[in-house]
Protein backbone atom coordinates (compact mmCIF):
# COMPACT_ATOMS: atom_id res chain seq x y z
CA UNK A 1 0.00 0.00 0.00
CA UNK A 2 1.88 3.13 -1.30
CA UNK A 3 1.29 6.36 -0.23
CA UNK A 4 3.38 8.27 -2.36
CA UNK A 5 3.04 8.84 -6.39
CA UNK A 6 6.38 7.30 -7.51
CA UNK A 7 5.26 9.22 -11.25
CA UNK A 8 5.11 12.89 -9.76
CA UNK A 9 8.16 12.61 -7.43
CA UNK A 10 9.45 11.90 -11.00
CA UNK A 11 11.65 8.59 -9.96
CA UNK A 12 13.90 7.14 -12.68
CA UNK A 13 15.90 3.61 -12.71
CA UNK A 14 19.14 4.25 -11.73
CA UNK A 15 18.46 6.81 -9.51
CA UNK A 16 19.21 7.01 -6.07
CA UNK A 17 16.59 7.22 -3.31
CA UNK A 18 16.30 7.84 0.17
CA UNK A 19 13.51 6.20 2.16
CA UNK A 20 13.78 8.33 5.71
CA UNK A 21 11.56 6.16 8.50
CA UNK A 22 11.12 3.31 6.26
CA UNK A 23 9.27 1.22 8.71
CA UNK A 24 8.02 -1.82 7.28
CA UNK A 25 9.45 -0.62 4.17
CA UNK A 26 6.75 -1.01 1.02
CA UNK A 27 8.13 2.49 -0.03
CA UNK A 28 12.03 0.77 -0.41
CA UNK A 29 10.82 -2.08 -1.71
CA UNK A 30 8.80 -0.46 -5.06
CA UNK A 31 11.62 2.12 -5.60
CA UNK A 32 13.94 -0.98 -5.70
CA UNK A 33 11.69 -2.49 -8.46
CA UNK A 34 11.47 0.53 -10.52
CA UNK A 35 15.25 0.26 -10.83
CA UNK A 36 16.31 2.84 -8.29
CA UNK A 37 19.38 2.38 -5.75
CA UNK A 38 17.59 2.74 -2.44
CA UNK A 39 18.67 3.33 1.26
CA UNK A 40 16.14 2.07 3.40
CA UNK A 41 16.82 4.46 6.60
CA UNK A 42 15.20 3.78 10.27
CA UNK A 43 15.92 4.56 13.80
CA UNK A 44 14.23 0.95 15.18
CA UNK A 45 16.40 -2.42 14.79
CA UNK A 46 14.02 -4.62 14.34
CA UNK A 47 12.59 -2.89 11.56
CA UNK A 48 15.80 -2.62 9.63
CA UNK A 49 16.39 -6.44 10.24
CA UNK A 50 12.80 -6.91 8.47
CA UNK A 51 13.11 -4.80 5.87
CA UNK A 52 16.72 -6.74 4.79
CA UNK A 53 15.15 -10.09 5.53
CA UNK A 54 12.38 -8.91 3.08
CA UNK A 55 15.20 -7.33 0.70
CA UNK A 56 16.97 -10.73 0.34
CA UNK A 57 13.78 -12.67 -0.19
CA UNK A 58 13.09 -10.10 -3.42
CA UNK A 59 16.74 -10.75 -4.42
CA UNK A 60 16.34 -14.27 -4.63
CA UNK A 61 12.84 -13.89 -6.30
CA UNK A 62 14.55 -12.30 -9.54
CA UNK A 63 12.27 -8.89 -8.47
CA UNK A 64 15.37 -6.67 -8.51
CA UNK A 65 16.12 -8.04 -12.00
CA UNK A 66 15.47 -4.48 -13.14
CA UNK A 67 18.88 -3.29 -12.11
CA UNK A 68 17.33 -2.19 -8.47
CA UNK A 69 19.27 -2.53 -5.56
CA UNK A 70 18.75 -1.18 -1.77
CA UNK A 71 20.14 -1.25 1.70
CA UNK A 72 18.60 -1.10 5.14
CA UNK A 73 20.37 0.90 7.65
CA UNK A 74 19.50 2.21 11.09
CA UNK A 75 20.11 6.07 11.56
CA UNK A 76 18.91 9.43 13.11
CA UNK A 77 16.43 11.69 10.78
CA UNK A 78 18.62 14.69 12.82
CA UNK A 79 21.79 13.63 12.11
CA UNK A 80 21.61 11.96 8.01
CA UNK A 81 25.34 9.82 7.69
CA UNK A 82 25.41 11.07 4.22
CA UNK A 83 27.17 13.63 2.14
CA UNK A 84 25.55 16.51 0.85
CA UNK A 85 23.37 16.22 -2.33
CA UNK A 86 23.62 12.17 -1.82
CA UNK A 87 20.43 11.34 -3.23
CA UNK A 88 18.38 11.98 -6.18
CA UNK A 89 14.78 11.62 -4.67
CA UNK A 90 13.66 11.35 -0.86
CA UNK A 91 10.50 9.75 0.70
CA UNK A 92 9.51 10.44 4.51
CA UNK A 93 6.32 8.50 4.24
CA UNK A 94 4.29 9.52 7.79
CA UNK A 95 7.92 10.15 9.93
CA UNK A 96 8.10 14.00 10.75
CA UNK A 97 4.94 13.99 12.97
CA UNK A 98 6.87 11.89 15.24
CA UNK A 99 9.97 13.74 15.30
CA UNK A 100 10.35 16.27 18.10
CA UNK A 101 12.89 18.54 16.14
CA UNK A 102 11.64 18.12 13.38
CA UNK A 103 12.74 21.36 11.43
CA UNK A 104 16.31 19.82 12.13
CA UNK A 105 15.09 16.21 10.44
CA UNK A 106 13.77 18.78 6.98
CA UNK A 107 16.99 20.67 7.11
CA UNK A 108 18.64 17.58 6.75
CA UNK A 109 16.51 16.10 4.13
CA UNK A 110 17.57 19.14 2.22
CA UNK A 111 21.13 18.87 2.61
CA UNK A 112 21.25 15.16 1.59
CA UNK A 113 19.38 15.80 -1.03
CA UNK A 114 20.96 17.11 -4.38
CA UNK A 115 20.17 20.25 -5.99
CA UNK A 116 16.68 19.56 -8.72
CA UNK A 117 15.61 16.62 -6.72
CA UNK A 118 12.97 16.11 -5.65
CA UNK A 119 10.97 14.77 -2.24
CA UNK A 120 7.77 13.39 -0.94
CA UNK A 121 6.88 14.24 2.58
CA UNK A 122 3.71 12.38 3.72
CA UNK A 123 2.02 13.05 7.22
CA UNK A 124 -1.11 12.61 8.59
CA UNK A 125 -3.90 15.01 7.17
CA UNK A 126 -5.05 17.47 9.73
CA UNK A 127 -8.69 16.92 9.67
CA UNK A 128 -8.61 13.35 10.04
CA UNK A 129 -5.71 13.39 12.56
CA UNK A 130 -7.74 16.26 14.57
CA UNK A 131 -10.53 13.65 15.50
CA UNK A 132 -8.13 10.71 16.35
CA UNK A 133 -6.97 13.24 18.97
CA UNK A 134 -9.88 14.13 20.43
CA UNK A 135 -11.61 10.59 20.62
CA UNK A 136 -8.10 9.11 22.19
CA UNK A 137 -5.14 10.17 24.13
CA UNK A 138 -3.83 7.12 23.66
CA UNK A 139 -3.57 6.93 20.69
CA UNK A 140 -0.90 9.77 20.49
CA UNK A 141 0.27 10.03 23.47
CA UNK A 142 2.72 7.23 24.01
CA UNK A 143 6.19 7.04 23.45
CA UNK A 144 7.08 7.49 20.09
CA UNK A 145 3.61 8.85 19.21
CA UNK A 146 2.62 11.51 17.25
CA UNK A 147 4.17 15.02 18.93
CA UNK A 148 1.72 17.23 16.55
CA UNK A 149 -0.37 17.76 13.51
CA UNK A 150 0.34 19.73 10.49
CA UNK A 151 -1.77 21.48 8.56
CA UNK A 152 -0.56 22.17 4.57
CA UNK A 153 -0.06 25.62 4.97
CA UNK A 154 2.23 24.72 8.06
CA UNK A 155 4.05 22.24 6.20
CA UNK A 156 4.99 24.30 3.16
CA UNK A 157 6.08 26.64 5.51
CA UNK A 158 8.30 24.61 6.97
CA UNK A 159 9.92 23.08 3.72
CA UNK A 160 10.78 26.61 2.16
CA UNK A 161 12.04 27.39 5.21
CA UNK A 162 14.69 24.63 4.72
CA UNK A 163 15.07 25.64 0.78
CA UNK A 164 12.11 23.42 -0.46
CA UNK A 165 9.83 24.38 -2.80
CA UNK A 166 6.53 22.89 -2.57
CA UNK A 167 5.34 22.22 -6.37
CA UNK A 168 1.88 19.48 -5.74
CA UNK A 169 0.18 17.87 -3.03
CA UNK A 170 -2.62 15.09 -2.89
CA UNK A 171 -4.69 13.25 0.10
CA UNK A 172 -4.55 9.41 0.51
CA UNK A 173 -5.76 5.84 2.11
CA UNK A 174 -9.19 7.62 2.70
CA UNK A 175 -10.81 4.47 3.89
CA UNK A 176 -8.32 4.02 6.50
CA UNK A 177 -9.64 7.32 8.41
CA UNK A 178 -12.83 5.68 9.86
CA UNK A 179 -10.93 2.54 10.74
CA UNK A 180 -8.81 4.76 13.33
CA UNK A 181 -11.97 6.66 14.36
CA UNK A 182 -13.45 3.57 15.20
CA UNK A 183 -10.54 2.34 17.24
CA UNK A 184 -9.97 5.41 18.56
CA UNK A 185 -13.50 5.28 19.88
CA UNK A 186 -13.48 1.70 21.56
CA UNK A 187 -9.63 1.82 22.17
CA UNK A 188 -6.88 1.49 20.14
CA UNK A 189 -5.79 -0.99 21.96
CA UNK A 190 -8.94 -3.61 21.11
CA UNK A 191 -8.10 -5.30 18.02
CA UNK A 192 -10.82 -7.83 19.21
CA UNK A 193 -13.46 -5.41 18.89
CA UNK A 194 -16.06 -6.92 16.14
CA UNK A 195 -16.30 -3.68 14.51
CA UNK A 196 -13.07 -3.37 14.35
CA UNK A 197 -11.92 -6.92 13.70
CA UNK A 198 -15.06 -6.25 10.38
CA UNK A 199 -13.25 -3.08 9.14
CA UNK A 200 -9.68 -4.74 9.23
CA UNK A 201 -10.82 -7.43 7.17
CA UNK A 202 -12.15 -4.97 4.33
CA UNK A 203 -8.94 -3.06 4.51
CA UNK A 204 -6.84 -6.26 4.26
CA UNK A 205 -9.23 -7.00 0.78
CA UNK A 206 -8.85 -3.78 -0.23
CA UNK A 207 -4.64 -3.80 -0.20
CA UNK A 208 -3.98 -7.47 -1.52
CA UNK A 209 -6.91 -7.80 -3.81
CA UNK A 210 -7.56 -4.54 -5.18
CA UNK A 211 -11.04 -4.78 -5.55
CA UNK A 212 -12.50 -2.10 -7.63
CA UNK A 213 -15.56 -1.22 -5.65
CA UNK A 214 -12.62 -0.03 -2.23
CA UNK A 215 -10.38 1.47 -4.94
CA UNK A 216 -13.08 3.53 -6.34
CA UNK A 217 -14.30 4.21 -2.94
CA UNK A 218 -10.83 5.22 -2.11
CA UNK A 219 -10.11 7.85 -4.56
CA UNK A 220 -13.39 9.29 -4.82
CA UNK A 221 -13.22 9.95 -1.07
CA UNK A 222 -9.80 10.88 -0.48
CA UNK A 223 -9.85 14.76 -1.53
CA UNK A 224 -12.66 14.79 1.95
CA UNK A 225 -11.49 12.10 3.48
CA UNK A 226 -7.63 11.10 2.68
CA UNK A 227 -5.79 10.15 6.00
CA UNK A 228 -2.45 11.46 4.49
CA UNK A 229 -1.26 14.40 3.36
CA UNK A 230 1.55 14.30 0.52
CA UNK A 231 3.29 16.83 -0.32
CA UNK A 232 5.77 17.09 -3.56
CA UNK A 233 8.83 19.68 -3.01
CA UNK A 234 11.93 20.61 -4.92
CA UNK A 235 15.39 21.70 -4.42
CA UNK A 236 16.17 24.53 -6.21
CA UNK A 237 18.81 23.53 -9.29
Amino acid sequence: MLTVDYDRLGLRRGERLLDLGCGGGRHAFEAARRGARVVALDAGAEEVDAVRAVLAAMADAGELDSGGEAIALRGDARRLPFADGTFDRVIAAEVLEHVPEDTTAMAELARVLRPGGTIAVTVPRFGPELVNWALSTEYHDVPGGHVRIYRRSMLGRRLRANGLRPVGHHHAHALHSPYWWLKCAVGVRRDDHPAVRAYHRLLVWDITDGPWVTRRADALLNPVLGKSLVVYAQKPA
